[in-house]
């Protein structure tokens, strides 16, 4: 019997629609160096969404909170515009020796990435108002409404925040779920959806992306 339109995707569907971008070799090397530190790196399917998203934006300065390994941030550049410079914030330092490493192998050239190593809500405040096109959160996850906040300030009008890990596991989803991080994202989530400046979407790639633009 043919499926309706409200029935829920199949995991076969499902992990189809997540791998149908592929990795190169390069990004497959920062997935393992990220595994090798403990690191959680975006899904494909998330990480092809941000390189569209670049892409569709022609975005030319971006903020990436959580460098890990490099793995979002090369998705990113390969969407960005050819002259784009990406700032990409973390609190380990060793992390972003790896993320250069990822980088370098991509030819990615040194002048487009920025590194800094730091809390995102130290570093956050002293970056430019209305001035970069996208802002992405892989952060602290009970950080993630002030990341909003400064992604308001941040982002210039049709700019676009991003948030991954916004199913959490499939925990954010189940109101028994009480733990710090799940309601955090929940409630980032209905902050989003009542912004009145803000066109929200929330996308079952990886853990979930939620987007929202700004008017």
């Amino acid at each position: 019997m043919p499926s309706t339109p409200t029935d829920p995707i199949s995991p076969t569907s499902w992990s189809y629609a997540e791998t149908f971008v592929g990795e190169d070799d390069v990004l497959a090397a920062a997935r393992a160096r990220a595994a090798e530190v403990g690191v959680v790196a975006v899904g494909s399917g998330a990480g092809a969404t941000l390189r569209f998203l670049a892409s569709a934006l022609e975005a030319r300065s971006v903020v990436e909170i959580g460098t890990g390994t490099g793995v979002s941030g090369l998705w990113l550049l390969r969407g960005m515009r050819p002259d784009g410079v990406l700032t990409t914030v973390d609190v380990e330092a060793e992390h972003q020796r790896l993320a250069r490493e990822t980088f370098t192998e991509a030819g990615i050239a040194p002048q487009r990435v920025r590194t800094i190593a730091g809390a995102g809500l130290d570093v956050l405040p002293r970056l430019t108002d209305s001035h970069y096109d996208i802002v992405f959160a892989d952060g602290d996850k009970t950080e993630y409404g002030a990341y909003l906040a400064e992604a308001l300030r941040l982002l210039r009008p049709g700019g676009v925040v991003a948030f991954d890990n916004a199913l959490w596991h499939d925990r954010v989803a189940d109101p028994a779920q009480r733990d710090a991080e799940t309601v955090a994202i929940r409630d980032l989530g209905r902050q989003v959806l009542e912004h009145d400046g803000l066109v929200p979407l929330l996308l079952p790639v990886g853990d979930g992306l939620l987007l929202a633009q700004m008017l």
